[in-house]
């Protein structure tokens, strides 16, 4: 290829990085967006179960006191962004097998973005009774 004929090849090609910039960037920003989206579902969904799991222990502590394992659980997620999904918290004491154990459901609504509308999810926390 001669030097006048790439001079040439050049000169044509000039503007189409902004075009393929304009065809990129909207499929960069949803994928950006669904990775985000994905992970506030996941860190609300960690901080729930680790709530749910510290009020079951609170009632395995203070001798099977269940209302003081669901306001310790609502207490945690009052101070944190996963606190306004929240639906409903419940605790009970349940047997599996042989071990007696304390567990709290927390029911949430993740609203979440694109072809799926609010989500709901059913979290639940175990500890065993002391």
């Amino acid at each position: 290829m001669s030097p006048h004929n790439f001079g040439n090849q050049l000169k044509s090609e000039r503007g189409n990085a902004s075009v393929e910039f304009a065809l990129v960037a909207p499929l960069l920003m949803l994928v950006a967006l669904a990775v985000l989206q994905l992970m506030l579902a996941i860190h609300v969904r960690t901080v729930i179960t680790s709530a749910a799991i510290e009020g079951a222990r609170v009632a395995a502590l203070v001798d099977g006191d269940l209302t003081r394992a669901e306001s310790r659980t609502r207490s945690i997620l009052e101070s944190n962004i996963a606190g306004t999904a929240v639906q409903s918290i419940s605790a009970s004491r349940v047997t599996e097998g042989d071990n007696e154990m304390f567990a709290v459901v927390v029911v949430v609504e993740l609203p979440l973005i694109g072809f799926y509308g609010p989500t709901s999810m059913k979290l639940i926390g175990h500890a065993l009774a002391e």
